[in-house]
């Protein structure tokens, strides 16, 4: 077990806390988190993009001129590519770009993700926290009072409305809820900063 110490949101020390190793302790997998990193970002595309061939141009197929004695090069329809309205050669069409990933690798990948965060020391845990003026000001003060070098990343049990608008105008802080915490969001952020209750929450989730 790790024990590491607990904050509040002045940074100031105000206890510790044992670290379960089966969530912190496990051994790093890096083909497995890139595996569930390239399966999010796929899910993410929408892919429904969409342009017309030159089947699906609307329109006459009527030959736009006789096929010799004009100078021009022959043509049999106006709705070719290179004609402007014309179909588009290889045109894109929706497609399904989703990967699938097995649940028991999503979170093993998650808790090993987890565990490389606390061995390169970009765990941060507080006791809690609550922005209750929803003010962006009172974010920033947080994240002065810590000094953190990159972006951040907190995950609490509960996000009410004013901290999620007081955190929305900075750039490097990002806040989410524990239970949609995936392994893309540990990751990208250079400092995850958990609180007491979101590493119960983990524990227990996965005991």
């Amino acid at each position: 077990m790790a024990n590491v110490k607990v904050y509040n949101m002045k940074a100031e020390e105000v206890g510790s806390y044992n670290l379960k190793d089966d969530v912190f302790g496990v051994e790093y997998n890096e083909p497995l988190i890139h595996e569930v990193v390239v399966s999010y970002n796929a899910n993410q595309r929408q892919g429904n993009k969409s342009t017309l061939t030159r089947s699906e141009v609307r329109g006459h197929s009527a030959k736009p001129y006789r096929q010799k004695g004009t100078g021009r090069a022959r043509q049999g329809s106006t709705k070719g590519p290179q004609f402007t309205g014309g179909g588009v050669v290889f045109a894109p069409k929706p497609r399904d770009f989703s990967k699938k990933v097995n649940k028991q690798a999503k979170r093993t990948a998650l808790l090993s993700a987890l565990s490389q965060k606390l061995a390169q020391n970009e765990i941060t845990v507080l006791d809690k926290f609550e922005l209750g003026s929803g003010k962006t000001k009172d974010a920033k003060k947080f994240l002065d009072a810590f000094k953190f070098n990159g972006s951040v990343l907190v995950v609490s049990t509960q996000n009410s409305e004013n901290e999620l608008r007081a955190v929305g105008n900075l750039q490097n802080l990002e806040t989410v809820s524990v239970e949609l915490l995936n392994v893309y969001e540990v990751v990208s952020n250079k400092n995850l900063v958990l609180t007491e209750s979101a590493i119960k929450y983990l524990e227990e989730a996965n005991a």
